[in-house]
């Protein structure tokens, strides 16, 4: 049972983050478990909102679905499917991409391929790099937030997203 001032602190810190939480669900677990990922963690928050200080709900809330992601993930997966789930879900949005102008059917083929392609890297990434990748890239949380979602030193994050980078230029280099 939640009390008033929980669903209502849930209300003002957690909803207007759920895009961003289901965007790192989606990279982590896939968009197929996407939404239960987020659901736990929802629950886990409103929880923890009946006597949790927060300080920054964003980076907050993307830890609680990042340990939620962790769990499910330990609880559904083999280890060796983590690193490559999710490149499923970029192709089954491939309208993310689209710009106003219709392209030619030549542009679009070469923008699908080239979103395939990084999507691709990105998911063959190591997840503590993914992570941190989508994290800065996609959910655009500082470094500061993302090592407090992250639960390590900004130094880590720094030499993790410069790895992250630099296996994307490495292997997207090779890819063409």
């Amino acid at each position: 049972m939640t009390s008033e001032t929980a669903r209502r602190r849930f209300t003002e810190l957690v909803l207007p983050h759920l895009d961003d939480a289901y965007s790192l669900a989606r990279w982590l677990a896939g968009a197929t478990d996407a939404e239960d990922i987020v659901q736990d963690a929802c629950m886990r928050a409103l929880k923890a909102l009946e006597g949790t200080s927060v300080e920054s709900p964003r980076a907050w809330l993307l830890s609680i679905v990042r340990n939620a992601a962790y769990t499910w993930l330990a609880k559904n997966r083999p280890h060796a499917v983590i690193l490559a789930g999710g490149a499923e879900d970029a192709e089954a949005h491939p309208s993310a991409l689209n710009t106003l102008a219709a392209p030619s059917p030549e542009a679009s083929l070469i923008e699908a391929a080239d979103h395939m392609s990084v999507t691709t890297a990105i998911d063959e990434l190591p997840l503590p790099f993914k992570e941190t990748l989508v994290m800065r890239e996609v959910n655009g949380l500082c470094y500061r937030d993302i090592a407090e979602a992250t639960g390590v030193p900004i130094g880590t994050v720094m030499s993790r997203l410069a790895r992250a980078r630099a296996l994307l230029v490495s292997k997207l280099g090779t890819a063409q």
